[in-house]
């Protein structure tokens, strides 16, 4: 039998940005918070100090900061035909372990949708009639508009310091920001990061070929900054540890250098980590939950901590795997089209162009996890769909993070992988290789979905969480027409070798290379309970005192990185409970 707790007036599942974000604001309250980590603690001292943090083959390749298969993992298939199996190494996709989460490891890239995106089955049918939409497809409205979030990611964005160059204040669209984004109120909290050799060659050619290059906004301070928590950030030092690290320098935004020292001071704040959130619990009549039943690592028993709000915030996929074992929504069935936990997983469709230059030094161990310069010309709303063929877009950038021994070492393609050959190439290219990347949408399908396993279970009995995926026509088609873009741009710059990697027609989803950790979509917001989980304010609609966060929410994936998206509509539904659920809670829509 369970241990039961003393009540607190909120319990919030996972301790990375959004359950930082939502415990701080809580607090200020007045309420009893208490968050549930299951990894351990994790503090810029002592676990990012130099030299040890900046260790490639300890969190670059052995994954440090990640959470390991062999005590959370999930089933993967391509097709609902297929047997799933487990996803036993790490490889597609890099969830973070212990409190701050993927915080600590991401790169900093920090983005706000495109207008469009936000209503994107909407501006679909209004603008190219619903007949371009391919069968299966699933494209949906978020429920909220980009002049509803503008205040929320703009809190985001200065808790952050992000640093980047405005290109569209209110209207006016300003000579050297993205002139495609939608308006913002003001520019960003710090400037743009000093650019490498890299963005400065590709945004030249760029230019001369008519496109609107800009610095890619990011979550890195260029000065110091102190933000509304008191939380101080130090200028950026271009250390090239970025991804798959946690910041030695107090430069890259996290939990740990934005929120979490100063929630900490809350004497109305506790955290608990080690601790596996297994299930929220149900009133009798289901309508509501009464808390959560958790695992304490450190006693081996179950704990019932009673609750009057439950948060949940933890990694995207672990937020629909907690909702469907905790039977909070019908599970979605991709055979009848009918439920909603599980609808709409998306990822992302990533491809490039390297290109290798004998004459030009691009000093790669100088860089960080943002550094480079984009172009827009290419989103979602610059595209005519019905023309193209495909629904979707993609941001384009040339820039780099590092210069790490093992994993940015590049050679020219044909190279071998060893021996002498390979070490004569690693010395005469080391410095002289750049690429364009193309970062693009994934949409959401009938057929790509997330629910249990009906085999396989975890070290608490319970059913793993099953993902069906595979790439499809309409995203390869995107894809491809990235490449046509980003090739003539890379051949202006007269590179002496060139090769691209873009998936074509017939790829199959590989769950073994890295990709990205932009997992989204299973608990989605909108505006019907028929096909979400949650109304617009991040609500369950099933019980009304569940609010979940995080990534799980998109209803397809949107072409940029996900963190600044989630942490606006972190602050845009904490302003609704702040506002309108605490002085009467009920459902909100």
């Amino acid at each position: 039998m369970a241990r039961e707790n003393k009540k607190k007036d909120v319990v919030i599942i996972g301790l990375g940005w959004t359950g930082s974000i939502m415990a701080m604001e809580l607090c200020k309250e007045g309420l009893d918070v208490l968050a549930l980590e299951r990894g351990d603690d994790r503090n810029t001292v002592q676990d990012f100090k130099y030299p040890e943090v900046a260790d490639e083959l300890k969190y670059g390749i052995r994954y440090g900061f990640m959470q390991k298969p062999k005590k959370s993992t999930l089933t993967i298939r391509r097709t609902l035909e297929e047997t799933a199996l487990p996803y036993r190494h790490l490889g597609s996709f890099l969830p973070g372990d212990g409190v701050g989460g993927a915080g600590i490891h991401w790169n900093g890239h920090t983005w706000r949708p495109q207008e469009v995106e936000w209503r994107l089955k909407s501006y679909v049918e209004e603008t190219f009639g619903a007949e371009i939409i391919p069968e299966g497809m699933q494209i949906q409205d978020w429920g909220v508009t980009a002049e509803e979030m503008e205040p929320h990611l703009d809190r985001f964005e200065y808790l952050l310091g992000v640093s980047g160059q405005a290109g569209n204040v209110n209207g006016n669209i300003i000579d050297g920001g993205n002139p495609f984004e939608a308006p913002r109120s003001k520019e960003y909290p710090l400037p743009p990061m000093t650019q490498n050799l890299d963005g400065d060659m590709f945004a030249d050619a760029a230019r001369k070929m008519g496109l609107h290059p800009f610095p890619r906004p990011a979550g890195i301070a260029t000065a110091a900054y102190t933000n509304e928590y008191g939380m101080q950030l130090g200028p950026c030092n271009y250390c090239g540890f970025c991804e798959r690290f946690g910041c030695l320098n107090y430069s890259k935004a996290s939990p740990q250098t934005c929120v979490l020292d100063a929630l900490k001071r809350k004497p109305n704040f506790e955290y608990k980590v080690n601790s596996e959130v297994l299930k929220i619990e149900k009133a009798s009549d289901g309508q509501t939950a009464t808390g959560v039943t958790y695992f304490d690592e450190t006693t081996g028993e179950e704990v019932f901590q009673p609750a009057d709000l439950v948060i949940v915030a933890a990694y995207s996929l672990h937020n629909v795997h907690l909702m469907l074992l905790s039977e909070i929504g019908q599970p979605y069935d991709p055979v009848s089209g009918e439920g909603v936990i599980g609808r709409n997983y998306a990822y992302q469709m990533n491809g490039g162009t390297s290109m290798f230059f004998k004459d030009h030094d691009f000093a790669p161990f100088i860089g960080t996890g943002s550094t480079g310069v984009s172009i827009d010309d290419y989103s979602i709303g610059q595209i005519d769909f019905g023309a193209e063929g495909f629904i979707g877009g993609s941001y384009i950038t040339a820039g780099h993070s590092g210069g790490r021994p093992i994993q940015q070492l590049s050679v020219p393609p044909g190279t071998p992988s060893w021996g002498a050959e390979w070490k004569t190439a690693a010395k005469d290219w080391y410095a002289h290789k750049m690429s364009i990347g193309s970062h693009g949408s994934n949409m959401a399908y009938r057929d790509v979905c997330l629910d249990l396993d009906p085999t396989y279970t975890d070290t608490h009995g319970r059913p793993l969480m099953r993902m069906t995926f595979n790439w499809k026509d309409n995203d390869i088609r995107m894809t491809q027409f990235m490449k046509s873009k980003i090739e003539p741009i890379a051949e202006s710059m007269n590179p002496d070798i060139m090769a691209s990697s873009y998936k074509d027609s017939g790829a199959q989803y590989d769950v073994r290379p890295y990709q990205t950790t932009h997992n989204t979509g299973g608990v989605i917001m909108g505006t019907d309970p028929k096909t979400s989980a949650l109304n617009r304010y991040l609500q369950s609609w099933d019980c009304h005192n569940v609010f979940v966060m995080g990534a799980s929410a998109f209803p397809q994936n949107i072409q940029y990185n996900p963190t600044g998206t989630v942490g606006g509509l972190t602050y845009w539904a904490i302003d609704a409970i702040r506002k309108d659920y605490l002085p009467n809670p009920r459902p909100l829509v």
